[in-house]
């Protein structure tokens, strides 16, 4: 019997992934943090353990009868985030799963990575093999673990590299703020909003996990996972406003002002050891182009993104809606 472990099962798409895998009839066991809520994990039938992943001997422990592995746990950013939790999570826990992975004789590891570790895209849209550029210690553990675990590969273990563009749907609170703020008729351009930005629905995320756990061509690839087309962020904000009902957004301030007031905060308040009411990375989110070029995952794994993006917006403000958000 094939039994699968999910890293990060408790989280958005960990859940997700998990509920997939549970339909499919798979076998599935979640690693779990002390404090993750596993109410809806039980309740699809998935074994939940609670595993510190930066415990080596741990691990190796709660690895018995793995057959697949889907590695998605990782230390996200943090305003005020230590480079050392970064590394201890994103590389050294990771090594400690790809250890055991080896050791078990797994037939699928998929590490979950982040089209992060590419950075700005200069010259978009860009495929898996553009160069690195991380932006900040969050990206670059994420790289650090990617190359890491490519390392593993080469050395034998049936393993794939999956990178996420931006994640979003029902459940999602990452963009909530986003929407709330254009629902409200509050949101301020940074700049231009000439920047361009790719975005993914969770279903078509989970199904690009599948094709890369299941599929014979994956071993050994890297994948960028993405929805159908990317746009401008004033063309993603205009579709916003559009599915809530809403006037477009017309205010826009200076881009290069804005990050300098953002530097400042962000130095003052890691001095007074307070959280930034500015930060430069969410100020970056304004001017960076992030748009990719899916074409290795539709002609490797057959991977065809099916929900259009204002569909996946229509269906996202629905929820925002109905979980009383907006």
């Amino acid at each position: 019997m094939n039994r699968v472990l999910v890293t990060g099962g408790s989280g958005f798409t960990g859940t997700n992934l998990c509920r997939r895998l549970r339909h499919e009839r798979e076998d599935v066991v979640a690693f779990v943090r002390p404090t993750s809520r596993t109410a809806p994990l039980e309740q699809l039938g998935v074994e939940c353990r609670r595993v510190d992943i930066a415990d080596r001997e741990a691990v190796a422990r709660e690895f018995q009868g793995i057959s697949t592995v889907y590695h998605l746990a990782a230390a996200y950013r943090e305003e005020l985030g230590d480079k050392t939790e970064f590394q201890r999570t994103n590389v050294e826990a990771t090594r400690n799963l790809l250890d055991a992975a080896s050791a078990s004789g797994v037939r699928r590891f998929v590490h979950c990575s982040t089209v992060g570790v590419q950075g700005q895209i200069d010259e978009p849209p860009a495929n898996e093999e553009y160069r690195f550029a991380p932006g900040d210690h969050y990206q670059q553990s994420k790289l650090d673990g990617e190359i890491l675990a490519l390392e593993y590969a080469r050395r034998g273990l049936p393993l794939v590299v999956v990178r996420p563009v931006g994640i979003y749907g029902p459940g999602d609170l990452r963009f909530l703020k986003l929407f709330r703020s254009i629902h409200r008729g509050r949101f301020v351009m940074i700049g231009s909003g000439r920047s361009l930005y790719h975005l993914t629905y969770i279903d078509d995320l989970i199904e690009g996990f599948v094709l890369a756990g299941t599929s014979p061509r994956a071993v050994g690839e890297v994948f960028t996972i993405a929805g159908p087309r990317y746009t401008t962020l004033k063309e993603l904000v205009g579709m916003i406003a559009d599915v809530l009902g809403r006037p477009h957004p017309r205010l826009r301030v200076p881009f290069a002002p804005v990050y300098a007031a953002s530097v400042v905060s962000e130095r003052v308040c890691r001095w007074l050891n307070v959280s930034p009411f500015l930060y430069p990375r969410r100020v970056e989110f304004f001017s960076k182009d992030r748009a990719f070029d899916t074409g290795k995952a539709r002609r490797m794994l057959g991977y065809q993104p099916a929900v259009d993006l204002e569909e996946g917006l229509r269906k996202t403000a629905a929820w925002y809606r109905e979980a009383g958000l907006l």
